[in-house]
């Protein structure tokens, strides 16, 4: 694999680690704000819904620009809005400085995907993309646990501290890795011809399966922290580590699951949202259980992460010759399905029913997505069926006629 994509997973992880880490140190972002649970969540649905702006929006005012350039100056924006919400002494600023990086983030992933697509022969794509969205299971394998911990000794504005710093090497790595010739201009389509590729059905099924699939994982995930402590019976100190075993699994599961879905990227989809859904429903039930909940945390970050490679693939192939915007748009979806599995998380527990709401609203999230899979799926299946029969009528003419 070449050098620069381990300065594009760098970059994944100093973002990913902005996303996620928030979630384990939200109880004390919310107690030193004087906020409720739920108005504490916004954090996380804030950052998700502005990600979906910078991902349409950023993406869309850059498609002519070099590539190489434009991914260092969304480092620093990232690198602004931690240093604001480091700073931040009141509710608002901090969800601006959350707002601020986070609309670095879907175009970064968006324009990284391409990037890291071109850089490899058609076969390994899908992988190619895996290994830059290492970054953000590194960022919960090792970041959020880490970050957490720090959080909890020094106070949670130590962490985005630390994030600020990560987001200067991510910045100097882009600049030394990325070669020069992965930003050229030629490579860039017109926003005019970028936008062609929201005529395909597919792509935009795609983007519904990916708000879905990814939404239910991360609306389990968003209140892990209340979950594992209120529920399971762990103590908060415990917390960060089992925070290291999801990430285990996000790891694993995006390894093999870009893999998978460079062999048929369908049916590693179709597979992977069925565990998913049963893994959650599975965790929801035993949660109680302290065993069964470190199990259930190994498999839904692993089933969850396994989906990213795939659904990120998916929207670039069906985008065709023009897949700068769609793969940003798909980002965008990402974050609207954790700005969604967030937000009903929120009102399950606001409703009282519990700190195993959020998981049950994920699995029927996850389900929704596992539907419009199948339909997306058969629906691409019969018109690879249709396109077959047109070349062989076109090849065989007089068998046509007869």
């Amino acid at each position: 694999m070449p050098v620069g994509l381990i300065a594009l997973a760098l970059g994944g992880f100093g973002i990913g680690l902005t996303e996620f880490v928030i979630a384990g140190l939200l109880p004390q972002v919310a107690a030193d704000f004087g906020v409720s649970e739920a108005s504490a969540g916004w954090f996380i649905s804030g950052y998700a819904l502005a990600v979906v702006v910078g991902a349409l929006g950023l993406t869309a005012a850059v498609t002519r620009f070099q590539r190489k350039p434009v991914l260092a100056a969304l480092l620093v924006l990232f690198i602004a809005g931690n240093l604001l919400s480091a700073t931040a002494e009141g509710y608002w600023p901090m969800m601006l400085g959350r707002v601020i990086a986070a609309l670095s983030h879907g175009a970064f992933f968006g324009i990284g995907a391409v990037v890291a697509a071109g850089m490899v022969p058609p076969s390994k794509k899908a992988g190619a993309i895996a290994l830059m969205f290492t970054g953000l299971t590194a960022a919960n394998v090792l970041g959020v646990p880490f970050g957490t911990l720090l959080g909890q000794a020094a106070g949670w504005r130590a962490t985005f501290w630390a994030i600020t710093a990560i987001g200067v090497a991510a910045l100097a790595g882009i600049l030394a890795l990325v070669p020069k010739s992965a930003g050229a201009a030629e490579q860039a389509g017109s926003l005019r011809s970028e936008l062609r590729a929201f005529r395909s059905g597919q792509v935009w099924l795609s983007i519904v399966v990916t708000i879905l699939g990814y939404g239910g994982m991360f609306g389990a995930f968003t209140y892990i922290a209340y979950t594992l402590t209120e529920v399971s019976g762990f103590a908060v100190s415990t917390v960060p580590w089992l925070l290291i075993v999801f990430g285990v699994g996000l790891f694993v599961g995006n390894t093999l699951g870009g893999k998978a879905a460079d062999r048929n990227v369908d049916r590693t989809l179709l597979v992977v949202l069925a565990a998913l859904t049963a893994v959650l429903v599975a965790f929801a039930l035993a949660a109680a259980n302290p065993v069964l909940t470190v199990i259930s945390l190994v498999l839904m970050g692993g089933f969850g992460f396994a989906t990213v490679p795939g659904l990120q693939m998916r929207v670039m192939r069906y985008a065709s010759g023009a897949p700068t915007l769609a793969s940003g748009a798909n980002i965008g979806a990402f974050n609207v399905g954790n700005a969604l599995g967030a937000w009903l998380g929120g009102v399950t527990i606001t409703a009282g029913l519990g700190y195993t709401s959020p998981i049950w609203a994920g699995a029927v999230i996850t389900l929704a997505g596992l539907a419009v899979m199948a339909f997306a799926a058969a629906g691409a299946k019969r018109s690879e069926k249709q396109h077959k029969l047109v070349a062989a009528s076109t090849d065989m003419p007089g068998l046509v006629r007869s």
